[in-house]
């Protein structure tokens, strides 16, 4: 029963299973209305619009209903010009194509290009173009307006949640790779399994693009959503923690390759020597561990929780810092005996050192308070009247006495 419980709670909270319902819904909801409304005995347009208008968050579902109506209209008042200037014939038909998606770019509906044309063909294609034409906007208007209000009434979910699953997925794919690198640097490691680890560090754009996608919904989500409060902090909270995420792997490809590299200079032999390999890989380590313990402070939304994992990454961080210390004196005292390849060594910890730095607490909140302080400024250049207005509000407020 448990288990049900639980498999019903993922399918609910999956976006996709989530869009399904919501569009079926609005879409059988806009025929009905459009039956009630129109005069048409088959209104197939209005669930159509609603079909298309419905996204997955409500900020999405009303840009989406603007263009989706725009388009629409151009097409009909398209239709109804030719109509009256030359009618259809397989030369009007091309001219009018043209013009729709030449209209359709300068009126920007953007993914509804092709529904301009479409709308100007299916009412020049009928008898009684007027009368059609209007039926078409009635039956566009009744689905764009349900599926909003569908979206108002039913608000959608916050996929903040999500979007934090998937930027601790990525994180904890970043660390099992990064431990199985640490693995190779105290044995001899063939070029081969060394180019694997770094065609595996390469295929982490195509996971950071994923999770790009899964951010920009939950962004989405948060914007117009009357139950979320400081939607701007979580947004940007969210978006530099995987913009350090993603500097961090592309660190992690370049410390591949520095290994592949090791590994095809020193065909057959180990890495290191055997107490500064092990001294990497327990550096390696715990920088792994400080990935993990990052993607859960920058996901964590309760203050408790966000505390104890500040302090799990703190502590990550202050033991990776004591173990670099201890593996660049090893190496210092190795590259002395043996120079050979130098700067490949030299390089790795460079390399380890970038990604302690980017997740530095300190760095991470320089550039927070910088992202914030953009986002603000460009939320005032975009909207300065309605910025005017909410400062004088804030002076018109009155103010506690004491």
């Amino acid at each position: 029963m448990s288990a049900a419980v639980a498999r019903a709670a993922r399918l609910r909270g999956n976006p996709a299973v989530a869009l399904t319902v919501r569009s079926t819904a609005a879409a059988t909801l806009a025929y009905v209305v459009a039956l009630w409304l129109s005069s048409q005995p088959a209104p197939l347009t209005a669930p159509l619009t609603a079909l298309l208008v419905v996204q997955v968050t409500l900020y999405s579902t009303l840009t989406t209903g603007v263009r989706r109506v725009n388009s629409v209209v151009a097409g009909v008042l398209i239709a109804i010009a030719f109509s009256a200037l030359v009618g259809l014939s397989w030369w009007s038909l091309g001219l009018i194509i043209l013009a729709s998606l030449v209209v359709g770019r300068m009126v920007r509906v953007d993914e509804f290009v092709p529904e301009v044309a479409i709308s100007a063909m299916l009412v020049l294609g009928v008898t009684r173009v007027a009368d059609t034409a209007w039926d078409r906007v009635l039956e566009t208007l009744i689905g764009a307006v349900v599926g909003l209000l569908f979206n108002i009434v039913f608000v959608p979910p916050v996929w903040v949640e999500t979007a934090g699953e998937s930027i601790g997925d990525l994180a904890r794919r970043m660390r099992r790779l990064m431990l199985a690198i640490g693995e190779e640097l105290n044995r001899p490691t063939p070029v081969a399994r060394a180019a694997e680890k770094l065609h595996e560090a390469r295929r982490l754009d195509n996971d950071i693009a994923d999770v790009d996608a899964a951010l920009r919904q939950a962004e989405d989500s948060l914007r117009l959503n009357p139950r979320v409060k400081e939607a701007l902090l979580n947004r940007v909270v969210l978006r530099t923690g995987l913009d350090t995420l993603e500097i961090c792997a592309v660190v992690l490809r370049v410390l591949a390759r520095t290994i592949t590299d090791l590994a095809k200079q020193r065909p057959g032999e180990e890495l290191f020597p055997q107490e500064v390999g092990l001294a990497l890989q327990e550096l390696l380590g715990h920088v792994a561990d400080a990935l993990v313990s990052f993607s859960v402070l920058v996901t964590t939304q309760a203050t408790d929780s966000a505390r104890a994992a500040e302090a799990r990454l703190a502590a990550e961080l202050a033991a990776a810092g004591a173990s670099r210390e201890r593996a660049a004196h090893l190496l210092l005292h190795g590259v002395q005996r043996h120079p050979k390849q130098w700067q490949l060594q030299g390089a790795l910890l460079t390399e380890v050192d970038r990604i302690l730095d980017e997740l530095d607490p300190e760095h991470r909140s320089r550039r927070l308070m910088e992202e914030l302080d953009r986002s603000a400024i460009q939320q005032r250049e975009r909207h300065p009247r309605l910025s005017a207005l909410g400062e004088w509000a804030r002076e018109k407020r009155p103010r506690r006495a004491g």
